[in-house]
């Protein structure tokens, strides 16, 4: 059987200005937007090379926890790829994310740099050379 990677899920209080958070930031584009029977705003939006971000509230009686946008373990962040990562960097920053770690120049990889979403998604932007 052979596999391959589906999407990424995030969790928002308000999945639409989460939505709305990623198309200004990355481009995202927004491909369904409703409310499912078990009680939560559900939004598929895709990257634009294709990659499926879901953005949910809780489900009926679901009980959340905090975000956590600093290392841990579990599913700690994901990846985007950029032209310039200082120039990313400040215009997130205008977008309302906040810096956690970088620019780092990873001897023999990628420039990196780690940032804090809306609502606690910690994301790397990253520039391979």
């Amino acid at each position: 059987m052979g596999y391959s990677f589906d999407h990424v899920h995030l969790k928002s209080t308000d999945p639409g200005v989460a939505a709305d958070w990623y198309v200004k930031a990355f481009n995202f584009k927004i491909t369904s937007d409703a409310v499912r029977p078990w009680g939560d705003r559900f939004i598929r939006c895709e990257t634009e090379d294709g990659v499926v971000v879901n953005i949910s509230s809780a489900r009926n009686e679901e009980k959340m926890g905090p975000s956590d946008p600093g290392a841990h373990y579990g599913l700690e962040h994901f990846g985007i790829a950029v032209d310039d990562v200082a120039v990313e960097i400040d215009r997130l920053r205008g977008l309302g994310a906040e810096l956690m770690e970088g620019p780092v120049d990873v001897p023999g990889g990628p420039v990196i740099a780690f940032i804090k979403a809306p609502e606690g998604s910690r994301i790397e932007l990253l520039k391979w050379r």
